[in-house]
């Protein structure tokens, strides 16, 4: 059995800001992205809601994460998950880190633990709550 979860995530209207900065956090590449107006359910948007992102597709490495725009009627903010970074360089981890902590929380600052080299977790400025796990090196024996 192989789990493999599909990560979505909705947007009060900040998709497509949100998904343009983890591309670059990320050294992602934004695969597609639709508007509301452009979408087969246009009719069914709110007014002024035409510009905000129907759907998104985000590639970051063998990872895709999807997300879109939910009307304000519809939408909830994001509990219960956080998206988990695992890195192997402390320097990237740290820009990342950084990156998307800028106008969001800090919950734990990016530091050194007992399991890991860097760990830290944030709330960004979207509300999507990420944690930053950079291993530890592993011994080498001679």
């Amino acid at each position: 059995m192989k789990l493999n979860p599909h990560i979505s995530l909705a947007f009060n209207g900040q998709c497509e800001a949100a998904f343009r900065l983890y591309a670059h956090c990320l050294d992602g590449t934004l695969a597609f992205m639709l508007t509301w107006g452009d979408s087969p359910a246009a009719a069914e948007a709110p007014p002024d809601w035409g510009a905000k992102i129907y759907h998104a597709t985000l590639k970051v490495g063998d990872t895709v994460i999807t997300g879109g725009d939910l009307p304000p009627d519809r939408y909830e903010p994001p509990k219960g998950f956080s998206i988990v970074l695992e890195m192997d360089d402390p320097v990237a981890a740290e820009r990342v880190f950084q990156a998307l902590a800028e106008n969001g929380r800090i919950d734990m600052p990016l530091r050194e633990t007992f399991w890991a080299s860097r760990f830290g977790a944030l709330v960004d400025q979207f509300g999507i709550s990420w944690s930053i796990n950079c291993e530890r090196a592993a011994a080498q024996t001679s």
